[in-house]
C-alpha cells in the first residue's frame, strides 16, 4: 500500500486503499480545490467515499476506473482515514459528506455561487432547499430535480440534462446512493456546461430531518456504521456485516504482499 503522489504544494496526495486513491487531505483543502475549480470553470466530480465505496470498487473494475477518475476522492469515512494515516498522512482529516455540503454551502453566499440539488424525493428536496436557505443566507439555490426510482429514458436524460444547464449551476449536489451517484456523476460531467458534481449519498435526508445523523463521538470513533446499521438493518445489514471483515481481510493480505491492490490508474495529485 503505497502512497500515488508526493503532496507538492498546492496538491493533494492520493493514497492507494485497494486500488482507490483517496485524496489525504483536510476540509479546508478540500474547499480550497473545489474554489480552483470554480474559479478555472474545470468539470471535475468528487466521490465522497467510505469503506462501502472502496469495496463496492473491488466488485467492480467500471466503478474502481470512476473513482479513480475522479477530480477528488475524499475519505467520507473514518476507516480510510486511519488507513491514509498508516500510511503516512498524518494530517488527514474525514471529508464527511454532510459536512461538506455545509462548509460549501456557508461560503456560497460571499462568493457568489449558484446549487442544483439532484436526488432524493421532491419533499425532501423543498425541505433541504428551505433549511439551507433559512440557514445561510443569500445562498442561491437555482434548480433541483428528483429522479424516479428508475433508470431514465434518453430523452427523460437529455431534459434533465438542458434544466441543468440552463440554470447555470457552479455546483450540482447529488443525492444518490453508491454506486448509482458516481455512475450519474461519471456520465454526465462533461454535459452540465462545467459544474462540480459533488456526490453526498444521505446528506440531503439528513439535512432535510429525514434521516438521523449519528451523533458526533460515534462519528469521531468509527462508529457511524453501527448507528446506521441499527437504524436500518433490513436495508444496511449486509453492507456493513460483510464489507467490514472482508476490508480488514483485505487490508492485511495487500500488507502480507498476498494481494494485489488493482489498477494503478489515480497515480497523480489533486491540485
Amino acid at each position: 500500500m503505497t502512497v500515488l503522489a508526493g503532496a507538492a504544494p498546492g496538491i493533494l496526495p492520493r493514497v492507494d486503499i485497494l486500488g482507490v486513491g483517496v485524496a489525504a487531505g483536510t476540509m479546508e483543502a478540500t474547499l480550497s480545490v473545489l474554489d480552483g475549480w470554480i474559479a478555472r470553470r474545470e468539470p471535475r466530480y468528487v466521490c465522497v467515499s467510505g469503506m462501502h465505496g472502496v469495496m463496492e470498487c473491488q466488485r467492480d473494475d467500471g466503478l474502481r476506473r470512476i473513482h479513480n477518475s475522479a477530480g477528488l476522492v475524499v475519505a467520507d469515512g473514518m476507516s480510510l482515514v486511519w488507513v491514509c494515516r498508516l500510511k503516512g498522512q498524518r494530517s488527514v482529516e474525514r471529508v464527511y459528506g454532510p459536512d461538506l455540503m455545509l462548509a460549501v454551502c456557508g461560503r456560497s453566499a460571499a462568493k457568489g455561487y449558484r446549487h442544483f440539488l439532484y436526488g432524493s424525493s421532491s419533499e425532501v428536496l423543498a425541505t433541504l432547499n428551505a433549511r439551507l436557505c433559512a440557514r445561510y443566507p443569500g445562498l442561491t439555490v437555482v434548480g433541483a430535480y428528483a429522479p424516479p426510482f428508475r433508470p431514465l429514458t434518453a430523452e427523460e436524460d437529455g431534459r434533465i440534462v438542458e434544466r441543468i444547464v440552463e440554470a447555470r449551476p457552479d455546483i450540482v449536489w447529488v443525492g444518490l446512493s453508491t454506486p448509482k451517484q458516481e455512475r450519474w456523476m461519471a456520465e454526465h460531467v462533461d454535459r452540465l456546461g462545467g459544474p462540480v458534481l459533488i456526490g453526498v449519498g444521505a446528506a440531503f435526508d439528513f439535512h432535510a430531518g429525514a434521516k438521523r445523523q449519528a451523533p458526533r463521538w460515534m462519528q469521531r470513533n468509527g462508529l457511524e456504521w453501527l448507528f446506521r446499521l441499527l437504524s436500518e438493518p433490513r436495508r444496511l445489514y449486509r453492507r456493513y456485516l460483510f464489507n467490514i471483515p472482508l476490508f480488514a481481510c483485505y487490508l492485511g493480505l495487500e500488507a502480507l504482499g498476498l494481494r494485489e491492490s488493482g489498477p494503478r490508474s489515480a497515480a497523480r495529485g489533486v491540485s
